[in-house]
């Protein structure tokens, strides 16, 4: 178990260096201006960042009404004996449902549950594993698609949110298997 630790531990420290430089060295073999290409896209982030602040302070309104009307706790009473059936503390349910909502709402509810049980406590990481292993579904599906003037998303939403709750479900059974 301690061997599978240290992989995790050594892979993470080398994953964003790996992929940066695999893609300037393939960006090289293929004779592409990788410095070039970069900015460009820098410069058509900032007009679709530019297009998208509608969507956005939308979707974040919509959520601190969420988490400011109290159906947030509401809603984690109610799914408790879920989270109990697939092992999850019920302390990380409020992550678990903001995860697809909002990164930064989800950041907040991290840092809550960091405060109070500590950062190497079970919850602690669970919940920084959840982070990590989701999307924010509902946050990519209103101010992307919105953005460009998508309305009908197919399976899109479904797809996200299956894979969320995979990366939930792994997150909660990884970190009981190395806690």
């Amino acid at each position: 178990m301690e061997s599978i630790k240290l992989a995790i531990d050594w892979l993470s420290i080398i994953a964003i260096p790996l992929i940066i430089f695999v893609f300037i060295g393939y960006g090289g073999i293929k004779k592409v201006k990788v410095y070039e290409k970069f900015v460009e896209g820098a410069k058509e982030g900032f007009n679709i960042g530019v297009k998208i602040i509608p969507f956005l302070v939308a979707m974040l309104m919509a959520i601190a009404m969420f988490r400011a009307s109290g159906a947030l706790d509401v809603l984690t009473y109610l799914l408790k004996p879920v989270t109990n059936l697939i092992g999850m503390p019920s302390e990380v349910l409020p992550m678990a449902l903001m995860r697809p909502l909002s990164g930064s709402g989800s950041v907040g509810v991290m840092t809550d549950l960091m405060n109070t049980y500590g950062v190497d406590s079970l919850i602690g990481f669970i919940s920084s594993t959840m982070f990590g292993s989701t999307e924010t579904t509902f946050y990519v599906v209103a101010v992307y698609f919105g953005s460009v003037g998508i309305r009908k998303t197919r399976y899109a939403l479904t797809a996200g949110l299956m894979a969320d709750a995979a990366g939930l479900i792994t997150a909660v059974f990884i970190c009981r298997m190395l806690f």
